[in-house]
């Protein structure tokens, strides 16, 4: 059975900062604080979760990251994934920039329209990607070449032979 974990003893300017982040604006550095000097007092994780009315874990990655970073674990840290890259690298954006410029019919696509899902398909079709890609994926990649993408409309029209003629009059 492993040990219980611990904070380590702090430096008097460290105990000075935790102190006065028990009157930080921030949530997360009020509880970070919290859990520290808690587990200063000798408390273990159990008992800390059960005062602050948190997860263990949270308990036990407060210790942790206080014992790798010191007085900066006390700061929120972004959400966004390390490892996080674009669908489609620039080569490829600008394929599939390309093949949104020519008609979906040049495809064998029965519409003159292009929509996302379409746009991702032929993308797929034509080599551009290795998989077929989500629409939001599509949107993403030309919003990254500047590409603004609006959802195409479809006009009513009238059967009557003369609706042109009379449309013309209608709007100047």
């Amino acid at each position: 059975m492993k040990p219980p974990l611990f904070v380590r003893p702090f430096s008097p300017e460290e105990s000075q900062a935790l102190r006065a982040g028990l009157r930080s604006p921030s949530a997360f550095t009020l509880r970070r604080c919290q859990i520290l000097l808690a587990s200063a007092e000798g408390l273990k994780p159990s008992a800390i979760r059960a005062r602050l009315g948190c997860a263990t874990q949270t308990v036990r990655d407060a210790i942790r990251a206080f014992a790798a970073e010191g007085l900066a674990c006390l700061r929120a840290k972004s959400h966004r994934p390390r490892s996080a890259r674009p669908a489609l690298e620039a080569e490829a954006a600008k394929r599939l920039r390309a093949l949104l410029h020519r008609s979906p019919r040049d495809f064998g696509r029965p519409t003159s329209l292009w929509t996302l899902a379409l746009a991702a398909e032929a993308a797929f079709a034509e080599g551009v990607t290795a998989r077929v890609m989500s629409g939001e994926s599509v949107r993403r990649t030309l919003k990254r070449l500047g590409v603004g993408w609006r959802r195409a409309k479809t006009w009513i029209t009238s059967p009557d032979p003369a609706y042109s003629r009379k449309k013309g009059r209608a709007t100047g």
